[in-house]
């Protein structure tokens, strides 16, 4: 019964909202409802801590109490138009609808009524006509730099009575009526005022946040808005040509072509001649919305010379480096309220964020100047270049990322050249934690790493079950698809695909062990299975575990054998039936590596009805039995290695199996890598010497 009044709640909020005829009135009616046990018309505020800015909250602030990962307080304060009257609980009278001169100080925006009555601005706003006031906060007043505040003030006349009156639409307008990406003209030389109504319920008029919005009047309507606008005539090219600190950039709008570009000496006149090449400028000049993030000359500073070189002579990696700085729409600071990925002309999404007061881009604080708005959209400064995964090498995918051991493998295996380079390659980059102990460089490994880039550049998305990827050494590896997950031999991907200029990389969970011969041949390389290899001899299924296939054996060890009681033993290796019978239990038709396996996996034996397959702490348990050694890759199946002989459930226990959470498998000897399991060529000279290991291909 306890759980009614919150489902009554989570009704009442979700009805409410939906009724809302704007995002804004969103956020409204859920403040409202989160505040009415205060009393009438009171509204839940969230004020961040340590700072004087507040909130009207969402259903996520709200449950998070954080807004740009700083904790907020709860504070009760009336609704837009209402106030308190002693004695009595909330906010019950409406306030007085008084003129917009008067109504700026009953909103607390005393500073701008005493700069209006200072400009001669007082009679204008007491008297008839139908106004909409963007009046800025006492706190915006402060903020303004003193040398800008003394040239208003000085000039009370003419410079305040402009600045006053481009805060001054000539009509009323609510904020349901300040749609998204809208203008309207001011009354100041008629330049337009910009708003922007975002989802988040956050309204802004150049890039300054209505902070007490729908504050009515009898000849008008006041918003009180957080910071003092400026009147905007240029476009975003235009602010790019006028500072200083853009000076890259704004040689890049006055360059030439592509013949300046190769006649250049300095770096920032390439890069600068470059983006003209690209056509940054007919598109900074265009009509539209956007965002551009703009890498200042100290950002340019900091990229290697042999980078920003490879990526001015390509045309592609440049024009996927530039649009990866804008956004397709705009986007003003004191819009963001948490992370969110944002899409860029380049086509992949930016993080754009906020750390307090810090405007974040992927969760880094560089941005060092905010909201300098044109006519077509807005500019950040940002004090890093931003290099999309679409322009980088290779090698340069790498950085920042979890392969940071097998990036040094493969430089020391002398594969450089093409991790720098322009060939179309996949490269299979194991995790860090895939490997363990010092590494020595040895032929073995250099070849082992050879077989970690394929021939071809992939997409993770277009691989199919059975596909076979040649590898740079010559050999072929196998894809395999399970529900869980997408594997290639005994590893499989861990990540999204980072893919390059040229080539991808795929992130994978483990080492590749490409198959060395059959399942035969695996079982008689190993001396833990020398039991196994003698009760298969009798049962006669050598043939079986040769030919070509796809099977997956569970292979009991020397130890499994000898855990049976003796007589038990002596009578299933007497009757070749009885013990291929057994050992047809172990065999799964199809090839499932671990990575494959996750909850409730079922398996077909070749004799019996089923094997129940499931992972807990990160161990994969066949019909209860643990797996001690996985994904001994074989050329027609795989080899798990079990330390007990495996039995067919009980219904009941049938029912248990398998009952842990899916996980990433690390099987101790299968997923682990050092130098010393490649360099074991005792068990390499077993494998060939067999019987069966005509089947197996070796390049050379």
């Amino acid at each position: 019964m306890k759980l009614l009044p919150l489902l009554a709640l989570c009704l009442t909020v979700i009805g409410t909202v939906c009724m809302a005829r704007s995002p804004y009135q969103a956020v409204l009616q859920h403040s409202r409802i989160r505040g009415r046990q205060q009393g009438p018309n009171v509204c839940a505020m969230q004020k961040i801590l340590g700072t004087e800015k507040k909130y009207f909250t969402n259903c996520k602030q709200w449950y998070h109490r954080k807004i740009c990962g700083k904790p907020t307080v709860i504070s009760y304060e009336c609704c837009p138009g209402y106030e308190k009257i002693p004695g009595e609980r909330g906010c019950p009278a409406a306030l007085p609808l008084v003129n917009i001169f008067n109504t700026l100080g009953a909103v607390g925006a005393t500073t701008t009524q005493m700069y209006s009555e200072r400009a001669m601005l007082k009679e204008e706003i007491e008297g008839p006509g139908s106004f909409t006031f963007f009046a800025p906060s006492n706190e915006a007043w402060d903020a303004l730099p003193a040398e800008i505040l003394d040239a208003l003030v000085s000039n009370v006349n003419i410079e305040l009575l402009n600045a006053l009156h481009y805060h001054m639409v000539n009509r009323r307008l609510t904020s349901e009526e300040l749609k998204h990406g809208s203008s309207f003209t001011s009354m100041y030389q008629d330049f337009h005022v910009h708003i922007h109504h975002y989802s988040n319920g956050i309204v802004t008029v150049n890039c300054a946040r209505l902070i007490k919005p729908d504050q009515h009047a009898t000849n008008g309507i006041v918003h009180v808005v957080d910071r003092v606008i400026t009147a905007v005539s240029n476009n975003v090219h235009s602010i790019i040509d006028m500072d200083e600190d853009l000076e890259t950039l704004r040689t890049a709008i006055a360059a030439a072509g592509l013949t300046s570009l190769l006649e250049s000496d300095g770096q920032y006149t390439l890069f600068a001649t470059a983006i003209a090449a690209a056509g940054l400028t007919s598109l900074l000049e265009s009509d539209g919305q956007y965002t551009l993030f703009a890498p200042t000359n100290e950002a340019f500073e900091k990229i290697p010379r042999e980078t920003l070189n490879r990526i001015l002579g390509d045309p592609v990696a440049l024009r996927d480096m530039l649009n990866y700085h804008i956004l397709k729409h705009m986007q003003c600071a004191e819009s963001i309220v948490s992370g969110t990925a944002m899409e860029t002309l380049q086509g992949t999404v930016l993080e754009v964020g906020c750390d307090g007061s810090e405007m974040t881009l992927n969760g880094k604080a560089i941005i060092t100047q905010k909201d300098q708005l044109g006519i077509n959209g807005v500019v950040h400064y940002i004090k890093e270049l931003l290099i999309p995964d679409s322009a980088k090498t290779l090698m340069e995918l790498t950085e920042d990322s979890s392969v940071t051991t097998a990036t040094k493998l493969f430089v020391d295996a002398g594969l450089s050249t093409h991790l720098m380079g322009s060939e179309a390659l996949t490269m299979l980059a194991p995790l860090d934690n895939a490997f363990k102990g010092s590494l020595t460089m040895t032929p073995e490994i250099k070849k082992l790493m050879t077989n970690h880039i394929l021939k071809d550049r992939l997409s993770s998305k277009s691989l199919y079950h059975g596909q076979e990827l040649e590898t740079l050494g010559g050999i072929k590896l196998r894809v395999f698809v399970y529900r869980n997950n997408l594997c290639i031999e005994n590893a499989c991907i861990a990540a999204h695909d980072k893919t390059g200029r040229f080539a991808t990389m795929f992130t994978m969970d483990k080492v590749l062990t490409p198959p060395m011969g059959t399942i035969m041949d695996v079982l008689k390389a190993g001396d833990q299975f020398s039991l196994l290899v003698g009760a298969i001899q009798k049962a006669g299924m050598t043939e079986l575990l040769n030919q070509q296939g796809a099977l997956t054996f569970f292979a009991p060890t020397n130890e499994a054998f000898n855990a049976l009681p003796q007589p038990e033993l002596n009578k299933l290796m007497r009757n070749p039936q009885e013990l291929a019978s057994a050992l047809k239990l172990h065999l799964g038709e199809g090839l499932l590596v671990s990575g494959g396996v996750g909850s409730h996996t079922r398996v077909k034996p070749l004799q019996g009805e089923k094997l129940e397959l499931g992972v807990r702490n990160y161990t994969v348990y066949v019909n209860k039995v643990p797996v001690v050694d996985a994904d001994l890759m074989a050329t027609n199946g795989v080899v798990h290695a079990v330390n007990k002989i495996i039995k067919p459930l009980t219904p009941k226990v049938d029912r248990e199996q398998a009952d842990g959470p899916a996980a990433p498998l690390r099987m101790a000897a299968a997923s682990r890598f050092d130098s010393k399991s490649f360099r074991n060529e005792d068990l390499f000279q077993k494998v060939i010497k067999s019987r069966s290991s005509r089947t197996m291909t070796r390049n050379k």
